[in-house]
């Protein structure tokens, strides 16, 4: 799961001397709004069509342009959380990855990255999503499981967040291998665990859709 495995090849870099309606015509080609811009092997940053419009020169060059966010770039081996935390720092669709020479390989899309993701969070399988609210101090993936596994139940991932409910709490997401809660929240609630939601499959809904929205569930979108 490192950055460098999602590279997407089919985004290609932009050179300084390079003109913007070029850029424009690459954005068009493959759909996108922005493209890195490289000089000499070094990622300096992206150019977004927005920069070329407010610019309005079809014939300038790409170095005469500011480009956005220099700093928004991962190593080749960290893992793919880092891409979508960079990201989100820096409020852009893509990151560009680097070497530890800082030599540019290319860049990740979000939505590679976010595929990636779900696979990690087990989003295809099929079962049952539990969110729990605690205290840090109360939480224990351990006897969870232990608790969830006594229902025949195993806990298939798990996601940790901050209770908006509660600032002094943690939200647990749980993807569970079992598509039947009642019995299981019984159980947690025996324990005192709070359940704050659940979300269990329906089987008229098409795969494509269950996994979209399991993944917009454990992401809290």
């Amino acid at each position: 799961m490192q950055a460098y495995e999602f590279i997407n090849n089919l985004i290609p870099p932009l050179k300084p001397t390079d003109k913007t309606k070029m850029a424009l015509s690459w954005m068009e080609e493959i759909r996108t709004n922005m493209l890195p811009v490289v000089d000499k092997g070094e990622f300096k940053g992206f150019v977004s069509d927005d920069l070329i419009y407010t610019k309005n020169s079809p014939e300038a060059k790409i170095s005469k342009m500011e480009l956005l966010s220099p700093a928004c770039f991962v190593y080749l081996d960290k893992h793919i959380y880092d891409v979508i935390k960079v990201s989100s720092e820096f409020d852009i669709n893509m990151v560009a990855v680097v070497d530890r020479e800082g030599k540019y390989l290319g860049v990740v899309t979000m939505e590679d990255a976010i595929g990636a993701f779900a696979d990690t969070l087990s989003i295809q399988s099929h079962g049952a999503v539990l969110v729990l609210s605690m205290f840090m101090t109360d939480y224990s993936l351990f006897e969870i499981a232990r608790i969830i596994e006594s229902e025949n139940a195993k806990i298939l991932s798990s996601f940790i967040s901050n209770d908006p409910l509660d600032d002094s709490k943690i939200k647990l997401t749980l993807k569970l291998d079992k598509t039947e809660l009642r019995h299981i929240k019984a159980t947690l609630e025996r324990f005192g665990f709070k359940i704050l939601d659940h979300y269990q499959e329906d089987n008229n809904i098409s795969e494509e859709q269950e996994r979209i929205d399991n993944l917009l569930r454990f992401l809290n979108i």
